[in-house]
């Protein structure tokens, strides 16, 4: 399977030129699901909660989701993305699969970082895994299973652990990272739970008003066994694709004697 990943240096409140670079670099290369930053149409740095609702669409029917349904449909891929979602009077930082058939999954982030607890709701539904359908180079169509997470839910290990007993091959997880750790932390991630995981980060600098951010770039996809397959620069826009084998991630047992999720020993964890 070809998981590729788009990262790009947005500009604030410009959606149709974000969307349409969004859309140019994941057509420039072959791939099975493609994963885009967090809030990739938008920026990110809002300055106050009606500039944030002003800015969210609807999902499905908004136009950020539909040209990325109609791209979908064209290429014969998955597009896992990370956009503001308007949904009655409150705005979720939320991330959607879609794929040939149309919408098939929302994510609306847990755990919002700094700012974001003041323009956004936080998310109210549980992590869930769904399954994706895709015709494998060597034959045959074959099954992913792909659970969402959201930048700042990587601290928690709760987030990636909970997808990992879902049954997630991959964790897509589009960002906007400021921090240094992610990068590394996500190999620590992807080895606690034996899965495959696709940062997929943004570049460039905000200020609107207020103190400078800086996104760190380092998209990258890890292996199970905590191998770094791919890592973007800090700098440059980047397309990355990579072949994985999903299901390298559903051998959960560490040798003959231990099992990463069958040993665990809940009624000590409280």
């Amino acid at each position: 399977m070809r998981i590729g990943l788009v990262q790009m240096n947005p500009k604030f409140g410009e959606t149709t030129r974000n969307l349409d670079l969004a859309l140019k670099l994941l057509s420039s290369k072959p791939a099975d699901l493609w994963v885009l930053p967090e809030l990739f149409n938008t920026g990110y740095q809002f300055i106050s909660k009606k500039e944030a609702y002003d800015l969210s669409e609807t999902v499905p029917s908004g136009p950020t989701t539909q040209s990325l349904i109609e791209i979908a449909k064209t290429l014969k891929t998955h597009i896992v993305a990370g956009l503001a979602e308007r949904l009655g009077k409150k705005c979720y930082n939320a991330s959607i699969l879609v794929g040939p058939s149309g919408h098939i999954a929302t994510y609306r982030k847990i755990h919002l970082f700094y700012e974001e607890t003041r323009w956004f709701t936080p998310g109210d539904v549980p992590f869930q895994v769904n399954a994706i359908h895709y015709k494998s180079q060597a034959g045959g169509r074959r099954k992913c299973n792909i659970g969402m997470m959201i930048c700042f839910d990587w601290i928690f290990p709760e987030s990636a652990r909970t997808l990992a007993l879902l049954g997630a091959d991959l964790i897509c997880h589009p960002s906007n990272l400021v921090l240094p750790h992610c990068p590394q932390a996500m190999i620590t991630r992807c080895l606690e739970n034996r899965v495959f995981a696709a940062t997929a980060n943004r570049i460039g600098t905000e200020s609107r008003k207020k103190e400078k951010l800086k996104f760190i770039g380092q998209s990258q996809i890890v292996s199970p066994r905590g191998q770094v397959l791919s890592r973007a620069s800090s700098h440059k826009e980047a397309v990355h694709v990579v072949t994985i084998e999903p299901k390298d991630a559903r051998t959960k047992a560490i040798n003959p004697y231990n099992h990463l999720l069958n040993d665990r020993v809940e009624q000590f964890y409280k």
